[in-house]
C-alpha cells in the first residue's frame, strides 16, 4: 500500500501538468481570436489583421476611417511598413 501511493501521486502530478499543458496550448490558439474580436471593434478604428511572423515580432493591419495601415510590432517598437492604403467600403 505505501509503494501505490507515491506512484498515484507521480501520475496524478504528471496528468494535472498535462492537463495545463493543452489549456495553454488551446488558449495561445483560440484566445487571439476572441480577445481581437472583443475589443478591435471599437470607435473609428479597427484591428482587421494579425500575424505572428515569430516569437517577438508581429504584423498587424489596422484600418481608420477606410484607410488601412500596416504595422510591424515588436521588442517594444512599432514600425510602419505601408501607410494609407486606400480601402473602398
Amino acid at each position: 500500500m505505501d509503494t501505490i501511493d507515491p506512484t498515484r501521486f507521480i501520475f496524478a502530478s504528471f496528468f494535472v501538468l498535462g492537463l495545463l499543458g493543452v489549456f495553454a496550448l488551446a488558449l495561445k490558439k483560440f484566445g487571439q481570436k476572441s480577445m481581437l474580436s472583443k475589443y478591435a471593434q471599437t470607435g473609428r478604428l479597427n484591428v482587421l489583421e494579425t500575424r505572428y511572423i515569430d516569437g517577438k515580432n508581429k504584423l498587424v493591419l489596422i484600418k481608420h476611417d477606410n484607410v488601412e495601415h500596416l504595422l510591424l510590432i515588436g521588442d517594444g517598437k512599432a514600425m510602419m511598413i505601408e501607410a494609407g492604403i486606400k480601402h473602398e467600403a
